[in-house]
């Protein structure tokens, strides 16, 4: 058996002898905006939050093949800005030891159910014990719904409608309350609470970068770390392109998310000061001048011209300030669904299997619930 290993991620305002230390034990199979969402309630109930994310082969074994390697999960949740500090090859089982192992307070989850192989709630002994917290899962994503969205060549995941062939991808015909497709809505509160709210200050260096920043991944995440270094003291702005602007240079289905939720995918990433939603393609005069740009940056991937042929970098090249980097990491969106589409059978498999289990457990706490009213009516009648 391995030993966890822990990450400790350093802060200015880092103190370890915060009033309440608490951890998340996470079986992230595909890091995305639930997820962040998750942890950004997880920080608010505490003081220090420690996120234990689990291998490759305790996520094969109890929910099906992650979408995301163990180290490229280590390295994202280590990117949002709400963690502290993370525990590599946490065990998949949360038990009273590992919160006392981690000097924490309590363990937070969300409110959708996790269960072992063989069927068990993997945080009995901590919710027996009171040092067990709950908050609240994102309503319109789950990795079962993004499986789902990348094995369809269809653009159906950018309308409200959810079409029979998405279904069929998603999951039996049953439908589990806690990873059934359901529709996102985006709301200003919930962009309030991913946004950082500062302004960049006098001797800060405004970056500016655009993309589509779709499905999130560790190679967007690369990317702007290395872009976060290129300044002493860097403010990232993200330009995120509308929907039909990705379209229009990736094809297929893209973007996979839409505009909404690619907006909170990068707001969680701790690199990142502030988002430009639904950006000119074309960097142009207009946007340098308001947001006082002082650097452009773009990856390793293609410049698509612009719908003019046009180059989208030419005024900040002209001016100068556009730069090319490498952060030594060439995965892209293209990548993650051609993992998916490789190995679809068992993902299809996987998301089956799990909702089928979902469904089962969740029958089974309605019939219990039942059972204890109708003990309960029948106490109040003698």
């Amino acid at each position: 058996t391995h030993r966890p290993v822990v990450h400790t991620l350093q802060r200015e305002d880092d103190t370890h002898t915060a009033k309440s230390t608490h951890c998340t034990f996470l079986g992230y199979d595909m890091v995305h905006y639930g997820h962040s969402n998750q942890l950004r309630q997880a920080k608010a109930m505490g003081d220090y939050l420690i996120v234990g994310v689990h291998t490759d082969e305790e996520i094969s074994k109890h929910k099906g093949p992650p979408v995301f390697t163990q180290a490229e999960r280590y390295k994202m949740v280590q990117a949002i800005k709400w963690v502290d500090e993370i525990v590599e090859g946490a065990p998949y089982v949360t038990t009273l030891d590992t919160l006392d192992k981690y000097n924490s307070d309590f363990c937070v989850h969300g409110d959708d159910i996790t269960l072992t192989v063989d069927g068990k709630d993997t945080y009995a002994e901590v919710k027996r014990e009171g040092r067990y917290r709950e908050c609240r899962r994102t309503q319109g994503v789950s990795t079962t719904d993004l499986v789902g969205r990348m094995l369809l060549m269809t653009k159906t995941h950018h309308s409200n409608i959810v079409s029979s062939t998405h279904r069929e991808h998603t999951g039996p015909k049953g439908h589990s309350p806690w990873t059934g497709v359901s529709q996102f809505l985006q709301t200003s509160q919930k962009i309030i609470q991913f946004a950082s709210g500062q302004e960049a200050q006098p001797g800060d260096t405004i970056i500016y970068v655009a993309g589509a920043f779709d499905l999130f991944h560790i190679g967007h995440v690369d990317f702007l770390e290395t872009v976060y270094k290129q300044a002493e003291r860097p403010y990232v702005i993200v330009g995120l392109h509308f929907d039909q602007e990705v379209n229009r240079y990736k094809g297929k289905n893209y973007p996979i998310m839409n505009i909404h939720e690619r907006t909170l995918s990068v707001l969680a990433c701790r690199y990142v000061s502030e988002v430009v939603i639904g950006a000119p393609y074309a960097v142009g005069k207009d946007l340098l001048d308001h947001f006082k740009v002082d650097l452009v940056c773009h990856g390793k991937t293609e410049v698509f011209p612009d719908r003019d042929t046009a180059d989208p970098y030419a005024e900040p090249k002209k001016r100068g300030i556009f730069r090319t980097v490498d952060s030594g990491n060439g995965l892209t969106t293209d990548d993650i669904v051609q993992r998916i589409i490789k190995n679809r059978l068992q993902f299809e498999a996987r998301n089956q299997k799990k909702e089928a289990k979902e469904i089962a457990v969740f029958e089974a706490m309605k019939r219990q619930a039942e059972g204890e009213r109708a003990g309960d009516t029948a106490q109040a009648a003698l």
